[in-house]
């Protein structure tokens, strides 16, 4: 029983030249890349909706909202198969992020996981729970509480309310 205190599953996936985590418990799915359809007055970094089951879940560009360079990749069919869209639970709401290619799911025990260097690249240390090392580069852990405040969530999910 102790061993589940200790340990926790991360989906891995793939954003520019980085591999990033998340919590398993906060992904709901992985689907294929959709058409998108954008919204009026939505943040930069929203590339619009999907529906997805009769549900309505926004999309979210986190290589537009850090910054990021998309994953280089020689063969552009190669890259429309592996990119797709993690959907995560935060507070309740299904966000969709916009990934380049996933990865696995990972063990990962709780003692591995180090603090963010404070030069990190790409994005804010405030959105990263910590680094794991992985062979020879490391693992970044997003924080999907962190990644939007509840100003960004509500603006994210009602593009309209001011």
């Amino acid at each position: 029983m102790a061993e589940e205190d200790t340990s926790f599953q991360l989906v891995t996936f793939q954003l520019g030249d980085e591999l990033y985590g998340v919590d398993i418990m906060d992904v709901k799915e992985i689907v294929k890349t959709q058409n998108v359809r954008p919204i009026p007055n939505a943040p930069f970094y929203v590339e619009g909706i999907i529906n997805l089951r009769s549900e309505v879940i926004p999309i979210i560009n986190l290589h537009k909202r850090f910054y990021l360079k998309k994953m280089t990749v020689e063969d552009d069919s190669l890259a429309e198969d592996e990119g797709g869209f993690i959907i995560l639970d935060i507070e309740g709401n299904k966000i969709g992020i916009i990934i380049d290619r996933i990865a696995r799911v990972i063990p990962v025990d709780r003692g591995e996981i180090k603090p963010p260097p404070q030069m990190l690249s790409g994005i804010g240390t405030e959105y990263i729970q910590g680094v794991v090392r992985q062979d020879n580069s490391y693992l970044i852990i997003l924080d999907t509480r962190k990644l939007f405040s509840a100003k960004e969530l509500q603006k994210i999910l009602e593009p309209d309310a001011e």
